[in-house]
């Protein structure tokens, strides 16, 4: 019996449809000793398992499943683990956040776009709560916490991480935002030639966002207006003037139009259009008069063209923004990696790098690609001893073959007449 049964799924996606074993192992020469390859691809599996303290790699040292199933030569102590994340942190990176991307295009992975046919790219900020510690890169974020700030890059209603960036808890959402945001849309392009569409909240609301997403082909944004310093009060008497009136409850009114806005940009002219909506409430929800008027101002800027897309439908989709906070909460919950384990800023960019690749790698992978590989699913559940296949599908959950035990199995899924087996009563066989 193991309670992780699913490594062996994980191994045998990672080993097949990326080069990471290679690449990783290239970054630095080594005369002896436990290459980077089990090293790095150990603290996959452990993050697979949803531990990412470097003591549980302590645990699996005489795990021969763990060890078979991401095809290691050797499980590394915690010591070794800690020491080789420090001395290749950002060499370890860079190949990691290349291999991350690499996986799903390989895969065929299902990048599914919205019904109008373009690809949602959210983009946010992670806060991560590490306050009483004294890591590097700690300090205060928005969220009144000391921790770090991440900003991640979810791709297509799948949710793919294209990007986990590690950022100081104190680091403002704008700085250094568009090397980061080049790189996304770089790799977005490696899975999928289809209209990508950017969604991202005021944080990112500057110039030289809009100016660096008019420079992509194939590429709109919908990004949240920050109203900074703007009088409310002549916006309203705008909106009377300008505005289409939206019915409303009673108390409450509500106006709706879009405005073009020229602004420039080393020497260059642009043209934004900007979604503005403004509130008046003289009456509040609970039906309360208010004592004066409670106004609204509400922007985005966007640039889908007015004719293809309303104003009510440039709002809809940026709302969709807010279904990107629940793959942003598996880090912190499944994997658990909220409390980064290294005092080290580059080890602990390096671990959400390792994060960002491990998120993609569970059973869930092989059940939703577009061309499960199951012939090397087959290979090493009948090297482990943990696989059963059926000459065709079977109904109840009955599955035919021998087994080593007469335990009864609980089929994980039912792919092109295979079920694969997640409990036995007694420990795989080594490998051939």
């Amino acid at each position: 019996y193991t309670s992780h049964s699913g490594l062996a799924l994980v191994g045998a996606c990672i080993n097949r449809f990326t080069d990471f074993r290679k690449r990783i192992n290239d970054v630095s020469p080594r005369s002896g000793g436990i290459s980077h390859a089990d090293i790095a691809r150990g603290y996959l599996g452990l993050l697979c398992m949803g531990k990412s303290d470097y003591e549980a790699i302590t645990d699996r040292r005489e795990d021969r499943y763990f060890q078979t199933s991401l095809g290691l030569s050797v499980v590394p102590s915690a010591e070794t683990l800690r020491q080789r994340f420090d001395a290749e942190a950002d060499r370890f990176r860079i190949v990691t956040n290349y291999c991350a991307v690499d996986f799903v295009k390989r895969a065929e992975g299902l990048v599914t776009p919205l019904e109008n046919g373009y690809v949602p790219l959210d983009i946010d900020v992670v806060p991560f709560d590490n306050s009483d510690t004294k890591k590097e890169g700690v300090s205060r974020t928005y969220h009144g916490t000391d921790g770090y700030a991440p900003i991640a890059a979810n791709f297509g209603q799948e949710g793919w991480c294209l990007e986990l960036e590690l950022r100081e808890g104190k680091q403002h959402s704008q700085e250094n935002f568009i090397p980061f945001l080049s790189r996304v849309l770089s790799s977005a392009r490696r899975l999928t030639q289809a209209p990508v569409l950017v969604r991202l909240d005021s944080a990112r609301d500057a110039l030289d966002t809009r100016a660096e997403l008019a420079g992509h082909a194939g590429v709109d944004y919908v990004l949240k207006w920050n109203p900074r310093k703007q009088d409310t009060a002549a916006w309203l008497s705008r909106a009377t003037r300008e505005g289409r009136e939206l019915a409303a409850r009673e108390g409450k009114r509500v106006w709706l139009w879009s405005e073009t806005v020229p602004q420039q940009k080393d020497g260059k002219s642009f043209s934004f259009r900007r979604v503005v909506r403004v509130t008046e409430r003289k009456i509040d929800k609970h039906g309360q008069c208010l004592l004066s008027p409670e106004i609204t101002l509400e922007g985005w800027w966007t640039s889908l063209s007015a004719d293809a897309f309303s104003d009510e439908q440039v709002i809809s989709l940026y709302q969709g923004h807010g279904t990107s906070e629940q793959f942003h909460s598996e880090f912190k919950t499944d994997m658990d990696i909220e409390r980064l384990p290294s005092g080290k800023f580059a080890t602990n960019a390096l671990v959400l790098s390792m994060a960002a690749f491990a998120i993609k790698a569970p059973i869930e992978i092989v059940l939703t690609l577009a061309s499960p590989p199951i012939d090397v699913v087959v290979g090493l559940y009948n090297a482990i001893g943990y696989f059963h296949k059926a000459s065709a599908p079977v109904a109840a959950g009955v599955t035919p073959g021998t087994a080593r035990s007469a335990t009864p199995v609980t089929p994980l899924s039912d792919n092109a007449g295979v079920r694969i087996v997640t409990h036995l009563d007694d420990p795989a066989p080594a490998a051939p």
